[in-house]
């Protein structure tokens, strides 16, 4: 059996958790998914950045590659050479 003075605590219960979702839970949600999308578009940003310094990391060793592939020996020489001293 339900208790007299339970129905009109139900009756203010209620309506209160109601009010608590809408003026707080609801803007704190609102709030949390705005600063994800700030956040996400922040990463994005950086895996741009990311990205082109990787592409530039990579045309900087292609072009290496083709130093030592064109001049193997000669540069090889010309290393030792600079470690020798012997070359001004």
């Amino acid at each position: 059996m339900i208790s007299p003075i339970l129905i009109p605590l139900f009756g203010i219960s209620i309506p209160l958790v109601v009010l608590i979702g809408v003026f707080i839970i609801r803007p704190w949600l609102a709030f949390r998914e705005k600063q994800m999308e700030i956040e996400a578009k922040m990463v994005a940003e950086r895996a741009a950045q990311y990205a082109a310094n990787t592409g530039r990391l990579e045309e900087r060793v292609r072009v290496l590659e083709r130093i030592v592939t064109d001049r193997g020996i000669d540069v090889a020489d010309e290393i030792e050479a600079l470690r020798d001293g012997s070359l001004n």
